[in-house]
């Protein structure tokens, strides 16, 4: 596809359609394991499934997907989220990936179509990351690292875990963890992903991430509660799915974790997103063409 295409190219999921949901710094950590750095990406003909160990899937998965990080293409699509940064309200919003971010448009609000008041407002917003996209890039840093940093976390997933035999069902293999008892973690986070327990749902073909859920079956506590308390029931699930050919997105995640970190600061999250309506951008597109197009009609 020519990544210099003058505008979105609508693409057509070629796998499954089902939903699920998760995400926030936990669950994004965990969507990733991502670690290795294969030199070329493995396939089911590498790793056959029909006497590979869960742990052997898992470890091709992360070698795909560390593959497929590396050669990261632009979408624009609508995305619809319920979670504490929208107020509890269910906000739509078009959003167009861009290299310095996400440029997003709000574009109802419960289901209602915005005042022209609050329409003035998100467009004089808009005009004002065109003007400043520097402003814009500095701004969205904070979360590119996030996810940088979960990356790099979730290196250790293959020795933190204990992976259970897989599970055919359809296309998909079915793969339970828990946590490896022989393993150490190190540091607040990966103390936090170690205590989890869930599933994850591989594409049995290409041997990509579909689903991925967890849950914290028992408080976790550091340093006496201090450093850290996440509560017991905290949970988290990620779906992804096949856009067509290599590509995969994130399509919905949910999260709900509830505790505290550092000093009883707060961290409850709880979200709940969708997307959908993806099309390809050219991965080259300015954030001063992405506010245009985020602005369409």
């Amino acid at each position: 596809m020519d990544a210099s295409a003058a505008g979105p190219t609508p693409l057509r999921c070629a796998g499954r359609s089902r939903r699920a949901g998760g995400c926030a710094a936990a669950s994004l950590a965990l969507l990733a394991l991502l670690g290795l750095a294969p030199a070329a990406p493995l396939g089911a003909a590498d790793t056959p499934q029909g006497s590979a160990t869960g742990l052997q899937i898992v470890s091709a998965l992360v070698a795909n997907e560390a593959v497929a990080a590396r050669h990261k293409d632009r979408y624009t699509y609508i995305s619809q989220e319920r979670s504490d940064r929208t107020g509890g309200h269910l906000w739509t919003e078009r959003v167009v990936e861009t290299d310095a971010g996400k440029v997003t448009m709000l574009l109802a609000e419960d289901g209602r179509p915005l005042s022209p008041e609050r329409t003035a407002q998100e467009r004089a917003r808009l005009a004002a990351i065109a003007a400043d996209p520097a402003a814009f890039a500095r701004r969205t840093q904070a979360a590119r690292d996030d996810e940088a940093h979960a990356m790099r976390l979730l290196a250790f997933a293959p020795r933190a875990f204990l992976f259970g035999d897989p599970v055919p069902e359809g296309d998909l293999l079915r793969i339970a963890y828990r946590p490896n008892p022989a393993y150490q973690p190190q540091g607040i986070e990966e103390r936090i992903l170690h205590a989890t327990s869930g599933t994850l749902l591989v594409d049995a073909r290409t041997l990509r991430l579909h689903h991925i859920e967890g849950r914290l079956p028992q408080d976790v506590n550091i340093g006496f509660g201090l450093l850290a308390t996440i509560r017991a029931g905290s949970s988290f699930a990620t779906t992804r799915d096949c856009l067509g050919g290599a590509y995969w997105k994130t399509t919905s995640y949910d999260t709900d974790i509830d505790g505290r970190v550092i000093f009883f600061k707060s961290i409850s999250r709880n979200e709940h997103v969708e997307r959908s309506g993806f099309a390809r951008v050219p991965n080259a597109i300015t954030v001063a063409q992405a506010v245009a197009m985020a602005e369409e009609r």
